[in-house]
């Protein structure tokens, strides 16, 4: 039996062609550090690491690599970002389909005094910018949303959003977890003044790569989350002020910063447009399929305008773990049921706390795995029935 993959919203698979290659070239013939040696090998780690930061600022549009911070995960940049940017007294607005990535760290910053206001999106994920004009305090710092759910797909209108936060001098962060690799993420129209990324999802990298990219005026606005070595400056014990030094304390993961670089590469071969267009096919004709059953319901709009390659269904008459667990069991095709680390987006889609039965295409799916996917749902849904 053959597997299906359709969990890519949760991290791709297969990953670009060339990650593996690159990683494994790194960890049998370089191994070595960056900014500490005075050899060949760790010359060409460094080259690829600056590279890679070229590659991630021109995908972005930013105009300067320095302020390419690399982490482990997004939700380490989203720690980064939040507890390096607010103060006793801060307010924070947010979406109401946030990731726990984002909401986790603003609940344990509320002990130091940081309030946070959510602001409702419809039941088909969408958000309306003018209604973050109405919880703006004068203690109001900074607006954080995801850029699309991870639940119903949706995309939100954050360019009106950063013009908003331009407007009242609040800052912007953007978690472009579910988008970057998938649409053009265009920091300057976005007005953002730090996006949030993870390597692992649409970009076709390797897990355990992530970053962000923040501004100069914000950069300087933040305090540091971790000190440490960093290759620079060793004569001194206090942290280097300069980017992306002072946010990228001890070593870098340069195994998977070389895959991430071969899966830049990729895109930019492939192009943004190209992989867009297939993904949307797919979900399109997903859609299609799926409304021409009784009994399900799709979370999110039902086309493919202002969306991503996640479509999640609620079957509300059985249960949808089960679904899910049919859909491997007997058919192969890997599926992601439940929260979704997004309780407040359930509850904001009607889907609290049944959860959802979520299907995610990246574009190296095909036709064939639509309809095997529809097919599989259609049996299941009948012999239960």
């Amino acid at each position: 039996m053959r597997q299906i993959y359709l969990d890519n919203g949760a991290t791709s698979f297969p990953k670009a062609p060339g990650v593996v290659d690159a990683m494994t070239h790194f960890l049998a013939n370089v191994g070595s550090n960056t900014g500490r040696g005075i050899y060949e090998s760790s010359f060409e780690a460094e080259h690829i690491v600056y590279e890679t930061r070229e590659l991630i600022a021109e995908l972005f549009h930013f105009p300067t690599p320095s302020h390419v911070i690399f982490t482990k995960n997004i939700t380490e940049s989203i720690n980064v970002i939040l507890k390096g940017i607010l103060r006793a007294g801060d307010h924070v607005i947010v979406s109401s389909v946030e990731h726990n990535a984002v909401m986790r760290p603003l609940h344990a910053l509320a002990s130091k005094g940081i309030t946070f206001s959510k602001v409702k999106c419809s039941t088909e994920g969408v958000l309306n910018p003018e209604d973050i004009r109405q919880e703006i305090k004068k203690e109001t710092r900074a607006v954080v949303m995801t850029h699309a759910s991870n639940v119903s797909g949706t995309i939100l209108d954050l360019e009106s959003v950063g013009q908003i936060c331009r407007d009242n001098g609040i800052f912007f962060i953007v978690d472009a977890a579910q988008t970057v690799g998938f649409v053009d993420v265009d920091f300057q129209k976005l007005q953002a003044d730090a996006i949030a990324f993870t390597g692992h999802k649409s970009l076709l990298g390797p897990q355990g790569m992530g970053g962000f990219i923040v501004s100069e005026a914000f950069a300087k606005s933040m305090t540091t989350f971790i000190e440490g070595g960093t290759g620079s400056l060793s004569d001194r014990e206090t942290q280097p002020e300069y980017l992306p030094d002072k946010f990228e304390a001890g070593t870098l993961n340069i195994p998977g910063i070389y895959g991430l670089h071969a899966a830049l590469q990729y895109l930019n071969q492939t192009g943004l447009e190209n992989i867009q267009k297939k993904e949307l096919h797919l979900v399109t004709q997903f859609i299609l399929g799926l409304q021409e059953m009784e009994g399900i319901r799709i979370i999110g709009k039902k086309g493919s305008k202002e969306r991503t390659g996640v479509v999640s269904i609620d079957v509300p008459e059985f249960d949808n773990a089960s679904i899910s667990y049919q859909l491997y069991a007997k058919y192969g095709i890997a599926t992601r049921c439940g929260m979704h680390c997004a309780p407040s987006a359930h509850e904001t889609l009607g889907t609290f706390p049944q959860g959802t039965v979520r299907f995610s295409f990246s574009h190296f799916n095909e036709m064939n795995d639509v309809t095997d996917a529809l097919k599989a749902l259609k049996e299941i849904i009948s012999e239960q029935q």
